[in-house]
């Protein structure tokens, strides 16, 4: 079997491992190891490789902004920060038909803006919403599926964890993908309550009512959201100006919610290990995902199956612009049976090289700027696509009356505007690059 091969077949052999639910960094590791073995036939380099990814993995510097992030988004819990978010964008909203599962997309944007994590910005926006939701009589269907689709947007609005595992491996500047994500984000945000807008048309009894509010309330709960405001300006306002890199930014941010949270007396002793504790937690687990994608990368490498996927495709001669829509067609589909961190760390070093190649007539840069944030989207979109989306699992979980058969139901009409918005921003990469031909 030659090298070539042995990287196709490892591809099946990957899956049918994830299948028999081997956690996805063990899966890939094993598949690295045993790949490589069979190519070098021996075990001596397979020892250097590890001595040599665990210190340039572990030790690079772009990787420490992912746990100031997470660490960030859990002060935010504690500060009581998605609290006034909801009741903010509930106080302007909540009043309209499908107002209250749009607050809760106001709110999950928001909160996205300070957290860079889908499954926290789910779980947090669920423990404050779904009660509303609840007492206003909207449907399982449609409260579970505003939800699930609404964590998304946690990773969509910068900043990302998703994006910056994306930078390291495209080798792109973070601030300028952070840059290009904000208006496919936003536009993520209004097409979701668009979405809720035509559900409720549709199916009147899907969302009840809920009363106007002054405009004397509705500015109070606004003015409550300024310590929302004010660590996104220090946040992604000093990445975009220069003042901070992207990985100080992050840490100004964790120290900023931090103190916010301790003046509103969220953060106590036992709350603060318990935040360090869930941050280290889940920093292990994408840092060990990261670790056996480095692994099955290398082995890719010595395989040589990227840089022959993309000779064969570029002497093929195939239109890019259906490469581009098959490759976004398999993100969909992998979506189905993998979480995003995982598709971007196990795609990403052989999509790129293939689509690089290609002429859709854009610069270097601009393109790797573009590619990504449509990588980004469709990954994100596995996240609320049945069987397997995490989010949907993450909000039944919080939600144990209400069937799964009727949150992937109800996260329907958002995967429809997901698509929609993908082929918007694929076939206009301007919206995308507004913003940072704009600023650069």
């Amino acid at each position: 079997m030659s090298n070539l091969e042995l990287g196709i077949y490892s591809f099946p052999v990957l899956l049918l491992l994830i299948f028999l639910r081997i956690p996805i960094g063990l899966a890939m590791l094993t598949c690295g190891l045993a790949g490589t073995w069979l190519i070098m036939g021996s075990t001596a380099p397979i020892l250097a490789r590890l001595k040599f990814e665990t210190y340039s993995t572990f030790s690079s510097y772009s990787l420490s902004i992912i746990p100031l992030f997470l660490l960030m988004g859990q002060f935010a819990t504690l500060g009581g920060m998605s609290q006034s978010l909801f009741k903010a964008a509930n106080a302007w909203l909540g009043h309209r038909r499908g107002g209250v599962a749009m607050a809760a997309i106001g709110a999950c944007a928001g909160f996205g803006a300070i957290c860079g994590s889908s499954l926290a910005t789910a779980a947090t926006m669920a423990q404050v919403a779904l009660p509303e939701l609840r007492r206003y009589g909207y449907s399982g269907a449609l409260a579970t599926g505003t939800l699930a689709a609404g964590g998304t947007l946690g990773v969509l609005i910068p900043p990302s964890v998703v994006l910056v595992i994306y930078a390291i491996l495209a080798e792109q500047n973070i601030a300028k993908l952070f840059v290009a994500a904000f208006i496919p984000g936003i536009l993520a945000a209004i097409g979701y309550m668009i979405a809720i807008s035509i559900y409720v048309r549709l199916f009147p009894g899907a969302a009840g009512s809920h009363p106007r509010q002054t405009y004397r309330e509705r500015f109070r709960a606004l003015a409550d959201v300024w310590p929302v405001l004010l660590v996104f300006i220090a946040v992604v306002g000093g990445i975009y100006t220069g003042w901070f890199t992207p990985t100080e930014a992050a840490a100004v941010g964790a120290a900023g919610t931090g103190l916010i949270a301790l003046i509103n007396g969220g953060l106590t002793r036992e709350t603060l290990v318990a935040s360090i504790l869930t941050t280290a937690s889940a920093t292990a687990l994408i840092f060990f995902i990261v670790f056996g994608a480095a692994i099955y990368n290398s082995f890719l490498a010595l395989s040589q199956l990227p840089v022959e996927a993309a000779a064969f495709i570029t002497e093929q001669g195939f239109n890019p612009w259906i490469v581009l829509i098959c490759i976004l067609l398999f993100y969909l589909a992998l979506g189905c049976f993998m979480d995003s961190l995982s598709m971007i760390l196990l795609t990403v070093p052989i999509f790129f090289p293939i689509v690089s190649g290609l002429d859709f007539g854009l610069g270097a840069e601009e393109f790797a700027l573009w590619f990504g944030i449509l990588v980004l989207i469709v990954v994100e979109v596995g996240l609320i696509t049945p069987p397997v989306g995490m989010n949907l699992f993450v909000i039944n979980s919080m939600a144990k009356d209400i069937p799964i058969l009727h949150t992937y139901r109800g996260v329907t009409p958002f995967v429809i505007s997901d698509v929609f918005r993908t082929a918007l921003l694929v076939l206009f990469p301007v919206i995308s690059l507004f913003m940072v031909r704009l600023l650069y």
